[in-house]
């Protein structure tokens, strides 16, 4: 089997009808479809029998919150590629898994394109070249749009301490840290729902993503990764559109490195003139990772 599609829910009963008709409506059937409802008390329970007989499995029960769901789901996975269209996300059309299967499926991970479900802007854009960290702490790759190997997500399951970023954490551990190969196809692949509770809880999500850095990278790799945010978060301030869009951040960061070239270049040199030895140090006490010229 090609696919394995996992729908989590609770209490999201309009929601999940429009997930589970965008996922029933597929052209391609080399499919099967896996719905897990936390134990919902609004009408889901009756949205799902309603598909029921398009469901190879679905259970209503009390969990642990959104990533053990995802695992549950996971665990009754059978087909080669899986992804997640949880309550309120929905496929781009009824054409998605066609579209996909034709891209050629070799490769770990394959990214297709996510929008808002309110307009056609797109949400974490792919990197421009290879991906390597600083995707990651610029954006993310969504869910939605994301078709993994499901041995990949047996093998290494998503981690139930975290409320909102263990998709993210997934993600980078599995191409950053183990170097699984990715593929970004220009395919429409799902609209994704605003009120999620990623959407509405950034401070948390935030949060959540420095307790995973902290436990994933050393600490004098974190320092720059903390200077690259506050240069980030910065050029963010110009304009909305560059939430979404980094491009520009990347031009600035480009040419903020480029500078301190020149005045490392210009200012700071390895041998002072009076003959001494002394001159600049590169790193500074202080352990942020920044540039410090000090005369000795």
């Amino acid at each position: 089997m090609r696919f394995s599609v996992v729908t989590i829910n609770y209490n999201n009963c309009a929601g999940l009808r429009s997930t589970m008709e965008s996922v029933v409506s597929q052209t391609c059937t080399d499919y099967e479809y896996i719905v897990i409802d936390g134990g919902s008390a609004d009408g889901s329970l009756d949205v799902i029998r309603e598909y029921e007989d398009k469901l190879a499995y679905w259970v209503s029960e009390k969990d642990r919150g959104i990533y053990h769901a995802m695992n549950k789901g996971v665990a009754r996975a059978h087909g080669d590629y899986c992804i997640f269209m949880n309550s309120g996300d929905c496929f781009y059309d009824s054409t998605v898994l066609e579209r996909i299967a034709r891209c050629g499926l070799n490769e770990d991970i394959i990214v297709g394109k996510v929008i808002m479900a309110d307009s056609e802007k797109p949400i974490s854009p792919p990197p421009s070249r290879d991906i390597s960290l600083y995707h990651f702490y610029s954006g993310a790759i969504p869910h939605q749009g994301a078709f993994t190997r499901t041995r990949l997500l047996k093998s290494n399951p998503y981690d139930e301490t975290l409320h909102i970023c263990s998709d993210w954490k997934f993600f980078l551990q599995a191409i950053i840290m183990d170097n699984c190969s990715v593929k970004f196809v220009d395919e429409l692949t799902a609209r994704y729902d605003m009120g999620g509770v990623s959407s509405t809880n950034p401070e948390k999500m935030r949060a959540e993503k420095e307790e995973v850095l902290r436990e994933l990278f050393p600490p004098r790799v974190l320092a720059d990764y903390r200077w690259m945010k506050q240069s980030e978060c910065l050029t963010q301030t110009l304009t909305p559109e560059l939430r979404i869009n980094y491009a520009i951040d990347k031009l600035l960061y480009g040419l903020g490195r480029w500078l301190l070239k020149v005045r490392k270049r210009g200012g700071c040199r390895d041998t002072a003139t009076d003959g001494t030895g002394g001159g600049c140090r590169d790193t500074a006490t202080d352990g942020t990772g920044g540039e410090s010229c000090r005369k000795e």
